[in-house]
């Protein structure tokens, strides 16, 4: 059994459940469309959102019929936002897989997108849960958002700590806190439950975003890694933090580094190697353990139970994966 089949454990039989609930709120009488969302959801990856609703809806009493309608919620928009970042990013593989403009075109694959979010939002309603779609689709408008300011930023490339933390707390975190929110919610907790809920999410979604920026640098301090994040001219923690350690004339060179138009392996290594010189990599890792503390904190408030338990080795998991 891998971990995560062992965290899932106090849920496994609801997400067992779900996955057929999702399957069923994807489905079409379009030939093409159902075509695409059957090839989605057999290349589904970890499913870690809504096991994270699951999970946090037995923090506060317990699974409900609100529980599945969250989570395919949750799960629905998230597809859309994932089927659009592809085209914008255009990028033609996800996990492995080929993405769906990279085989239907982006024409299409921005038209499922537009199908699957409005399905969410359809589901909700039917459903009446109202509550729920408010803190999901408040989520989404973050996401948004924090894409935008990134594109912006990433043009100067002067992005602060501050206004990195800005980005991923709208582009990730906020996803990761409206799930746990909306387990809670759907179990029918009170409002403070399901704010220290939303802000144990956010702490998560955080420490998640930071590990995605240590991954893509590899783990060999001279500078063996993927490089997708500096080819991309993203600013992450590592790097923002060396460049404020750094002197002027070393800063300058970096940044003509990142700035250039081809991001070679070489030209990877060596910003790799400098963010290892000046701590940034040392840094962004207490961060992000400081981050994974903090949430631990706040999941303690809640009553201790099997699905506590496997929330927090959720969080230890989140920041261990090694992809």
């Amino acid at each position: 059994m891998s971990r995560l089949d062992e965290i899932r454990r106090p849920v496994h039989r609801e997400m067992e459940a779900f996955e057929q609930r999702f399957k069923q709120a994807m489905s079409s009488k379009v030939p093409l469309l159902d075509k695409v969302t059957h090839y989605i959801v057999r290349r589904k990856g970890k499913q870690v959102r809504p096991l994270f609703v699951f999970l946090s809806a037995g923090l506060a009493g317990g699974v409900r019929e609100s529980t599945y309608v969250g989570a395919v919620l949750v799960e629905l928009l998230h597809t859309a936002t994932l089927v659009h970042d592809d085209v914008v990013d255009d990028a033609h593989l996800r996990r492995g897989f080929f993405s769906i403009n990279a085989l239907w075109k982006n024409k299409i694959a921005v038209l499922v997108g537009d199908y699957l979010l409005s399905k969410g939002l359809l589901h909700a309603l039917h459903h009446r849960e109202h509550q729920l779609l408010d803190l999901v689709s408040d989520a989404v408008r973050k996401m948004s958002e924090g894409e935008l300011l990134q594109m912006e930023k990433a043009r100067k490339l002067d992005i602060t700590e501050e206004v990195y933390f800005d980005i991923i707390s709208n582009k990730t975190a906020s996803l990761m806190a409206g799930c746990c929110a909306v387990g809670v919610a759907s179990a029918g907790a009170d409002l403070d439950w399901v704010e220290n809920a939303r802000v144990f999410g956010e702490k998560v979604g955080l420490a998640f975003q930071i590990k995605d920026d240590l991954l893509d640098l590899g783990n060999d301090p001279t500078g063996k890694s993927s490089g997708v994040d500096l080819k991309e001219k993203k600013m992450t923690l590592p790097l923002i933090f060396s460049l404020n350690k750094a002197g002027s004339g070393e800063k300058r060179r970096i940044m003509g580094l990142v700035r250039s138009d081809e991001m070679n392996p070489s030209k990877t290594k060596e910003v790799v190697r400098f963010m290892h010189e000046w701590g940034g990599i040392e840094y962004a890792k207490n961060r992000m353990n400081g981050l994974r503390d903090e949430a631990l904190r706040l999941l303690s408030h809640f009553p201790e139970n099997a699905c506590r338990t496997s929330l927090a080795d959720l969080v230890a998991f989140t920041v261990d994966r090694s992809r």
